[in-house]
């Protein structure tokens, strides 16, 4: 499995994925799911991928090195539009070539890439692409994407990020985001590719290969956690009512217990049937038909 996230802020972009794949527990490798691709004073785009490795890399293939030489690529692309549909149409073909062999061994067409950047002269933009090739983009109101095991990481960008938030900061953020990741889930692991774009320089002025050497990344891990349990202690713990002097609409939702045979609504299989008993209450004559 794999954890990417990518935040679009005024200043900039922020780009981070771990390295680990695995196919079980006896096969744990070391992949990187960071692609740059760069034209100095031109362009800069970046493409994260998660889901099947063999997948992801075709994709990527595709897209570094297409098969017909006049077929667009993300070097000659007019625009981040048409570059993440250039990605999208790299998925579909991937889809054509392997699809079918797939589902007759019953497994997934599982992908999904996150891609941004900026050329020259045009906005920086960012996009998710999902595993039908169709995308969707980043906005003010929703400035980051996640792909892989997402959940773990995604209480922090809710709570913090903002579109103003200076650039460093959504790199913090973004660095916090997978240290949680990392505290809960062992498919994701160390190290980690980290770029940050700066806006409209048109070049990778940031980037850092953070490994288990690296002091900044260790801080980030050992205050987050002391942090968190200062804050956690800080908070008073609750205060409780009698559950009497609750009113009934704020008590709890009772189940009664059974009464016994012949004291109210629950009655004993044993009892006579209410024909009978009838019967009997009439001196042995029951109404005719």
């Amino acid at each position: 499995m794999t954890y990417c996230v990518a935040t679009r802020v005024d200043q900039g972009l922020v780009f981070l994925a771990d390295t680990r794949t695995n196919a079980g527990v006896d096969h744990v490798s070391t992949f990187r799911k960071m692609t740059v691709f760069e034209q100095p004073g031109e362009r800069v785009m970046v493409l994260l991928t998660a889901g099947n490795l063999a997948l992801t890399q075709s994709v990527v293939q595709l897209l570094s090195e297409p098969s017909d030489p006049d077929l667009p690529t993300p070097w000659n692309v007019p625009n981040m539009f048409e570059a993440a549909c250039l990605v999208g149409r790299a998925v579909r073909e991937v889809h054509r070539m392997h699809g079918s062999a797939l589902g007759d061994f019953n497994i997934e067409f599982n992908c999904s890439f996150v891609l941004g950047g900026q050329i020259a002269g045009q906005p920086m933009r960012l996009f998710q692409i999902y595993a039908a090739g169709n995308f969707i983009e980043a906005s003010t109101m929703s400035p980051y994407f996640q792909i892989g095991e997402a959940k773990y990481g995604k209480p922090i960008l809710d709570r913090v990020l903002t579109p103003s938030m200076p650039l460093d900061e959504a790199a913090k953020c973004a660095l916090i985001s997978m240290d949680s990741t990392l505290r809960s889930n062992v498919s994701v692991g160390l190290p980690l590719d980290l770029l940050v774009y700066e806006k409209d320089s048109l070049r990778v002025t940031k980037f850092a290969l953070i490994d288990h050497d690296n002091d900044y990344f260790r801080m980030i891990h050992s205050s987050w956690g002391e942090r968190l349990r200062q804050v956690f202690a800080e908070i008073p713990d609750p205060q409780w009512a009698p559950v009497s002097a609750l009113p009934l609409g704020k008590s709890p939702m009772r189940s009664e217990p059974p009464l016994a045979a012949g004291h109210g609504p629950y009655k004993s299989v044993h009892e006579p049937a209410s024909a009978q008993t009838l019967a009997q209450a009439q001196g042995g004559q029951a109404e005719p038909d």
